[in-house]
């Protein structure tokens, strides 16, 4: 287990886990490093792709090198609030209701294909994501630390999908994309049997304790004054240059000052630099940025670039 000063053995660490997590999900090495970032900062993560590329594979991969209890629940248009957060049923013989908690009461939660359901079922994981607890029939009920929601989405154009409403997107610290393997990986892929047996033969790295000490350590890495202020640069461009549609929440940039610690820290320093948050910026900010005129998303590069006339301190 790790102990100790965590900050020279981390890269190391790290290092260890993404090779791990890499033999099973081919071809993917920069999102493995992304999800991990954003599961040791605290955040939920959302991968948008097409089926069968390898998203709940990755959910699996990283709940198991982690040691983390795993639900999964597939999404679909009949599901209800109460298939996730559990609910209470008559015992008779005992004559009380007796309650029976759903699948989001574990650590690691897949909603796989979450906008297939609802948005009446997709706002059931609201309190969840934000307060790392459920109302359930009035009464408050904690959920274990820590917690953490993958949620995979097919592309709004394929047939039977919902949109994710703004203050659903909001509570995803990230948004990444996993696309085709290349040809190498996926002629590795095809040679195999399935990720499955490789699944099951993967050990452990930590357990929630070390998850826990990682998520605290992170909160520690220092944040400079001057990084604050490329931060509130940055926010300030979004709200006022006139390119998006909404700039930037101070959510948003509570949370990109998060995975910009957690990526200092997964690097082995104890505090952040412009560059920090630079790598996290389209991860973090992608999918709450519209166009101001035809309200459509940003890609990676045109954002980055649009951001770069933000200047970066000396």
């Amino acid at each position: 287990m790790i102990q100790g000063n965590l900050y020279p053995m981390m890269t190391q660490l790290f290092e260890k886990i993404v090779h791990q997590v890499g033999s099973v999900v081919l071809g993917k090495e920069p999102q493995i490093r992304l999800a991990l970032a954003c599961i040791f900062a605290r955040g939920h993560l959302l991968i948008e792709d097409l089926p069968g590329i390898g998203k709940t594979t990755l959910a699996k991969v990283l709940a198991r090198c982690m040691g983390l209890k795993f639900q999964r629940m597939q999404f679909t248009s009949d599901l209800l609030p109460g298939d996730i957060l559990g609910m209470s049923v008559f015992d008779q013989h005992a004559a009380t209701f007796t309650f029976h908690p759903g699948p989001i009461f574990t650590q690691v939660f897949l909603a796989d294909e979450i906008n297939r359901a609802t948005p009446k079922s997709q706002s059931a994981l609201l309190e969840a994501m934000e307060e790392e607890q459920v109302t359930i029939e009035g009464e408050t009920r904690a959920l274990e630390a820590p917690f953490f929601v993958i949620a995979t989405q097919n592309p709004l154009e394929q047939a039977g999908t919902f949109p994710l409403p703004e203050s659903q997107m909001d509570r995803f610290l990230m948004r990444i994309h996993l696309g085709y393997p290349d040809r190498k990986a996926e002629k590795e892929i095809l040679r195999g049997t399935g990720a499955e047996p490789a699944l099951a033969a993967l050990q452990p790295f930590m357990d929630k304790t070390g998850v826990l000490k990682i998520q605290a350590a992170v909160e520690q890495v220092h944040v400079s004054d001057t990084f604050l202020a490329y931060l509130q640069d940055i926010l300030e461009f979004t709200r006022t240059s006139g390119t998006f549609q909404f700039g930037l929440s101070p959510r948003a940039g509570l949370s990109l000052s998060r995975a910009a610690r957690a990526w200092a820290y997964l690097h082995g320093r104890d505090h952040t630099l412009p560059e920090d948050l630079q790598q996290m910026l389209p991860w973090v900010a992608g999918h709450r940025l519209r166009s101001g005129t035809d309200l459509t998303e940003f890609s990676k590069d045109r954002l980055m670039d649009i951001l770069k006339k933000v200047p970066v301190p000396v």
